[in-house]
Order: C-alpha cells, then structure tokens, then sequence
C-alpha cells in the first residue's frame, strides 16, 4: 500500500515537473466561433498553458494527420500581459516513437489581421503555403502545429509583422500541443514562410529563454519579411496603385498600431485611407488588394503630405530579424523573381545574419516567385532534408 502511494505521488510530481506529461484531462472547447473567446480572467498559469482543445476537421487540416486538434492556448502579448492564441495541432499516423513525435512548428505567411484571416478559422481554401511540405513531414513522423498568432481569431488585434508577438506564438503552441497529446516530444524544428519567416526567425532566437525546454534543432525562413523599416519610407515615393504592396502596408501599420498605440499611427493616414483603415479588421489581404480597397490605390495616397514616420520606422526597426542572434542552425531559402520580399533585402539579412555569428545556409533559387520558393519541389526538397537532418 505504501509503495502505490509512493508511486502516485511520484506520478503526480512528474506530470507537474516534466512539460508535455498531461496533468489533468484535456478540457473540450465549445463549437463555433465560441471556442475563440477563453473564460475569463485567462485560465492558465504561464505562457504555453493550454485553455482547451476540439477535433478539427474542414479544408485547412493538413492531408495525412491521423488526428488534427483546434487547440486555444495562452501567450505572451505584444503588450505584455498574456493572451489567448489559437492554433493547429496535427498528429502523424503510427505509433510514436520512444520519446515522442518531434515536431515541425509551422508559422504561415501574412493572411490580413481580421479574426476570419486566421487559418484555424477559415471556411474558404484561401493560399496556405506549404501544406505538401507538412503532409511530408507528417507522414515522417513528424507532429505539425501552427499558430494563427495572436489577435487572428483571438479577442485583439493582430500585430502583423511584430516578432515580440509573433515568436512566443510560434513556441507556446508547441507547449499547448504537448500538453494535448503526451507523445508529442519537446524536439522541435521552426518553420515560416513570409511574415512567417520573420516569426520564425525570432522564434528561434527566443526559444533558449523563453522555452528552454524545447530543443530546438534547426530553422527554415522561406523569403522572410525584413528591413521593413528601409522599405516603408520609399514606399511614399510609388504613385501607381499597388495591389498587395498598397494592402501590405495598411497591414503593417494595423499591426504597428496594436503594438504600440501611443505611436498615433492613424494620424499618419491620408483621409482617403483613414476611411478604408476599418477594413483591416474586416477583410483578409487578398480583398484589401482589390481595387476598391487599399489595392486601387498608390502607396504615395497612404499617407498625408510629408509624414513623420520617424517613431513607426523606429519601431519597425526594433522588430527586424536582422539584429537578431540564433544559436540553432538556420536555412533561409529566397526566389530570385521575388516581388514580395525583394531578394536584394534578403541578401542584406543573410549579411547581417552571418555578422551576428548565425551559423546559417542560404539559398537563391533562379526564376522562382514568392509562392515558388515554398512549394516547387527544389527548395521544399531542400527544406525538408535540412529539418530531417536536424531533428534524427
């Protein structure tokens, strides 16, 4: 009898001591939109907690899952008090491994900062780059979580393009999806695309503090956003409408303006926009690009005449790759016909990198587009043989 006390005892401080043991059953989320909205106050006591948990199936589960979990999960704000993040776990089929599943945490590309841009919550196949490369790793063995970030589905705002934001949404999922199914292990590889290449960069250079539990082996960029902060001012310089690069930047500045409200980033805006700016928080990128949203106008009609953006580059500075240090291996993966995230930036951060003491490969892969880079099979190939390496 005193040696099955002892053993329960010695179970329980297990489950308390070791991230990833489940403690107490999984609480299941409501349906709908519901499951966005967590109890108040935030239930959880540090950042990674996981607030509850619901099947999930529709068009954006990942093919190849023998399971996918809708997961809500509590972080660390932009601001600084936690939040909730909501977010994608998705379990290989077999049984796992001695140690558990190790895991490919997926940070996805900019979808707008409405609550309905959040990939968990889309009901519409809108471009999520990658899914083939996730299936593959899945069917490796490997665990995939994504995060929406936070503010994207969540009570908030999204700050787009923030990694102080962005990273701890990237790691904490990771602790939420351990804590939702116990066979998943603490071995991690990060992933992003785009803004999510910026998340991904600053995920792994928090991860040793903010997560040292994690044993995060390697990182892949695809075209990562950087140097935003050079880029915005000769923005006001463009004069014909912009598309994605007009509805990006209003993007931008929505996320600027959740992070740091006292930068008055409204006052910056030309009447004409400061009218379009509510749609930032109704439409995803791909309708803020239409012509009758931020799409049919210049960049130059962004702003009002001669704009201080002195506070806003400031900021965007703070919050650029560039300065970042990584202590994991890291791969960045960049197409040279890239309109998006223009190679000549990319090369900048690749040099800045390097002078930060980065042990990082980079590749250019001639003729390949934004989208190409993420899924032609050269440099998913290559990606996906960089994270096998990494996490045997």
């Amino acid at each position: 009898m005193l040696l099955r006390v002892r053993l329960v005892a010695l179970t329980v401080a297990l489950c308390v001591l070791v991230p990833g043991v489940a403690a107490a059953k999984v609480r299941t989320g409501p349906t709908g939109n519901a499951f966005y909205t967590p109890p108040s106050p935030l239930p959880g006591r540090t950042h990674g907690d996981l607030i509850w948990a619901r099947p999930m199936s529709g068009i954006t589960v990942v093919p190849g899952a023998a399971r996918t979990l809708r997961v809500l999960y509590r972080s660390s704000g932009s601001g600084g008090p936690a939040v909730p993040v909501s977010g994608v776990v998705s379990i290989p089929k077999g049984k796992a491994p001695k140690g558990g599943w190790p895991v490919v945490t997926y940070a996805h590309g900019m979808s707008g900062s409405a609550d309905a841009c959040a990939p968990s919550r889309s009901t519409t196949p809108f471009p999520t780059f990658g899914f083939g490369l996730l299936t593959r790793w899945l069917k490796a063995g490997y665990a995939v979580v994504r995060t929406d970030y936070e503010g994207l589905g969540t009570p908030g705002v999204h700050p787009a393009d923030v990694g102080t934001s962005e990273g701890p949404g990237v790691l904490d999922i990771v602790r939420a999806a351990r804590q939702a199914d116990p066979h998943i292990s603490g071995t991690v590889a990060i992933v992003g695309g785009s803004q999510g290449g910026h998340a991904a960069l600053w995920a792994a250079a928090l991860a040793h503090h903010y997560t040292p539990e994690l044993r995060v082996k390697a990182t892949v960029a695809f075209a990562p956003a950087s140097h935003t902060d050079d880029q915005l001012p000769l923005t006001t310089g463009l004069t014909t409408p912009g598309g994605v690069l007009s509805a990006t930047i209003a993007l931008v500045l929505r996320g600027v303006d959740a992070a740091q409200p006292a930068l008055h980033v409204a006052s910056l805006l030309s009447p004409q926009v400061a009218a379009l700016y509510p749609q930032t928080l109704t439409r995803c990128i791909d309708a803020l690009s239409f012509s009758d949203s931020f799409g049919g106008l210049a960049p130059a009609a962004i702003f009002v005449a001669h704009p201080d953006l002195t506070s806003v580059i400031k900021f965007l500075d703070a919050q650029d790759p560039s300065h970042l240090k990584i202590p994991m291996p890291v791969l960045i993966e960049q197409g040279t016909n890239d309109t998006t995230v223009l190679p000549i930036y990319t090369d900048a951060l690749a040099r800045e990198l390097h002078a930060n003491g980065v042990k990082l490969t980079y590749k250019k892969y001639p003729g390949l587009d934004h989208t190409g880079v993420q899924i032609r099979p050269k440099p998913a190939t290559d990606a996906y043989t960089y994270v096998q390496d990494h996490l045997r």
